[in-house]
């Protein structure tokens, strides 16, 4: 876990505008990683771009906007940045 005093939340629960830094992966194998190809890994930054709560969230990773499905957001966990950081 990155040294943050912040508790950890699931991605979904990143309000939009957003910034958070990945602390954990808890999907399965196959999925962890599918999203590392797509660069989600431990300790990367994302910016949530839009979350209706019913469709895919639409997330911003280094130089790429990607859709994820909220099942899978759910296995991301997250701690929002701190002020000035990124």
């Amino acid at each position: 876990m990155l040294p943050n005093s912040s508790p950890s939340q699931t991605l979904p629960m990143s309000a939009p505008g957003q910034r958070v830094r990945v602390v954990a992966i808890t999907a399965g194998q196959r999925v962890a990683h599918r999203l590392a190809e797509l660069g989600i890994t431990q300790g990367v930054a994302l910016r949530v771009l839009n979350d209706n709560g019913s469709s895919p969230l639409l997330v911003a990773v280094r130089d790429t906007r990607l859709a994820l499905e909220r099942g899978i957001a759910h296995t991301i966990r997250v701690q929002p940045e701190e002020e000035g950081c990124g």
